[in-house]
């Protein structure tokens, strides 16, 4: 533990949990189920109003290792200081009766805030003792990936009763809350080196990942114009490269990709991209088969408040299985931690494929989906930080959830090439839901052989 360890060992945990799930209500909860809100309050298409959610996300994109490297440095407390501010003042420009215009502006200020997750895994490594940290950091991980579930419902009622802009003044009074505690919970860095930006390496890595992230996410150019998305996607494969190699022959780089080069962290980042494109696959086809109207000959009609409500066994169960991955850690290992959550996620693909008539099945399923992924989330910072510096905890932990981010929107992309290609009305047919079911299901075996072969570090 460190030597600047912080007077407030009781306070600093839960704050720094309740700031990660601060920021998955306020950029999940608040993006993908006010969409339609946002259109018919603004008077824009469903299309442009789908950015509220696509911008935030670009942004915490971007954002994450920028901050990841400006929080390893001695100015952390100042950086963490800045970022809850930056999260207030977008969360302003959401609740404020301005032009559409803003309100994208202060969506992207709130995703930038995505950074800040990883920002409170270094603090929390930094300031507590290691069975505490181990704890703090694996519901971290946790709360970041599903936490969404429990402000979708929450969201969905508020928007009901009063209108778009309550919902959002939700996110600004649990941001505001989290500034306010902030300034007498967060502690000093310990002395280190000051950390020059790398602002070349940020250039390149601004360009590459938004566009990225967007050829991945966007279903339709990839159903009319292919050619194109895969000119896109090769462009920023290409800058990605280039980064890469920059990031290598620079004294500061954004990102030390000499350690991502260590065995495990590089195996771990690879589960964590495979894993993540069949964990997202299931989610959305979840949340979109229990939405679907019954005139479609299947689906149940939910709203989005009680689809919201579908989701709240994913949270609680993922909350579950996260508390009880630290104290499995040693006994287990990360290989088996990492095999048994996978498996777990393989069996609610196997649930949805062949139990999705009655409402129960769609429910289990996406149960037992939290509670792989929790202990999936839970248990990846345990392989990473295993061969990681303390000095590094943040950037190490940054790329990892950029590469879980392209994973996400890769699943969430695949879900919806599966299911245009087997829509013929305006919905898709029933069997479209069971082949994206059984290919996730391959996805995921070939996420646990992989996990089977490549070196992962006792922690």
């Amino acid at each position: 533990m460190s030597t600047q360890a912080t007077a407030k060992p009781r306070v600093l945990p839960t704050f720094l949990v309740c700031v990660g799930l601060i920021l998955s209500v306020v950029i999940g909860s608040l993006g993908a189920p006010l969409i339609t809100a946002v259109a018919e309050q603004y008077d824009v298409p469903l299309a442009a109003a789908q950015w509220t959610l696509t911008i935030a996300l670009l942004a915490g994109a971007v954002a994450t290792p920028v901050l990841g490297r400006l929080g390893s440095g001695p100015r952390r407390r100042a950086v963490i200081l800045a970022m809850l501010g930056v999260e207030v003042v977008g969360s302003l420009l959401t609740v404020l009766p301005l032009p559409f215009a803003f309100l994208l502006a202060g969506r992207a200020l709130q995703g930038s805030g995505l950074g800040l997750i990883v920002l409170m895994m270094a603090v929390a490594r930094d300031h507590l003792d290691e069975p505490r940290a181990a704890r703090t950091i694996a519901s971290l991980s946790v709360a970041s990936t599903v936490g969404i579930g429990i402000g979708y419902p929450l969201s969905g009622l508020i928007t009901d009763l009063g209108g778009v802009r309550a919902a959002y003044g939700l996110g600004l009074v649990v941001t505001a809350a989290a500034f306010a505690s902030a300034l007498f919970v967060v502690p000093q860095a310990p002395d280190r080196p000051s950390v020059r930006l790398d602002v070349r390496g940020a250039v390149l890595l601004a360009i590459a990942l938004p566009a990225l992230l967007l050829v991945i996410g966007e279903t339709a150019l990839w159903q009319r114009h292919a050619a194109l998305a895969l000119t896109v996607l090769a462009a920023a494969l290409a800058v990605l490269a280039g980064w890469a190699f920059l990031e290598a022959r620079v004294d500061k780089p954004l990102v030390d990709v000499r350690l991502l080069r260590h065995p495990a962290i590089a195996a771990a980042n690879l589960v964590m991209l495979i894993g993540g494109v069949g964990m997202y696959l299931l989610f959305s086809l979840i949340t979109r088969y229990v939405q679907t109207p019954a005139a479609a000959g299947y689906g149940f009609g939910l709203d989005s408040f009680q689809a919201g409500l579908v989701l709240v066994p994913f949270s609680v169960l993922g909350f579950v299985a996260g508390r009880l991955v630290p104290a499995w850690r040693d006994r287990l290992g990360p290989r088996l931690l990492l095999t048994a959550s996978t498996a777990v996620v393989l069996a609610a693909f196997v649930l949805f494929a062949v139990a999705r008539s009655h409402l129960a099945g769609p429910v289990v399923a996406i149960g037992i989906l939290g509670c792989g992924v929790g202990a999936f989330s839970a248990a990846m910072p345990v392989v990473i930080l295993a061969a990681t510096p303390s000095g590094e905890t943040a950037s190490a932990m940054s790329v990892n959830a950029v590469v879980r981010s392209v994973g996400f929107s890769a699943g969430s992309a695949l879900g919806g090439l599966i299911l245009a290609a087997h829509t013929t009305g305006v919905f898709p047919r029933q069997s479209g839901y069971g082949a994206a079911a059984w290919i996730g299901v391959a996805a995921t075996a070939a996420t646990l052989l992989i996990i089977a072969v490549l070196p992962l570090q006792r922690g």
